[in-house]
């Protein structure tokens, strides 16, 4: 096999089921149809899995299209490999509302953690004040 340099590198890679995770922490599994010189992909049979602990759950999104510049891993899953994971799927009402219950035992360690240092009297930036510098 002769290497490709850049996005090309994926033709190989057209109509095989992959694992994409995105830059805001979401994970997408289908098959990719497209690609362009910019790494935007096109994917088919698309699922977001979400995975709150040992569970996990899958919703289906269809058709998605993926901007180059938010992928962090692209890779491709083996389907002929039999799974040996240890998580537990469950439906997506359930896996929503575990993803809801760990997002404000989040905020609420958060909010602790910011009141402990403001009585100290030290302050952090808010992440969204940090895309003014």
């Amino acid at each position: 096999m002769n290497y490709v340099p850049g996005t090309a590198s994926l033709i190989d890679d057209i109509d095989k089921k992959h694992l994409v995770l995105l830059r805001d922490g979401r994970t997408l599994i289908g098959y990719l149809r497209s690609i362009d010189q910019f790494a935007n992909l096109v994917f088919h049979q698309t699922v977001e899995r979400i995975h709150v602990g040992k569970k996990f759950g899958d919703i289906p999104r269809g058709i998605f299209i993926v901007r180059g510049e938010n992928v962090v891993l692209l890779g491709e899953i083996d389907v002929d490999k039999p799974s040996d994971t240890v998580l537990q799927q469950v439906s997506i009402e359930e896996i929503l509302e575990e993803q809801r219950l760990q997002q404000q035992a989040k905020q609420e360690t958060e909010k602790v953690k910011m009141q402990v240092l403001k009585d100290r009297g030290l302050s952090v930036p808010k992440a969204d004040n940090l895309d003014e510098y």
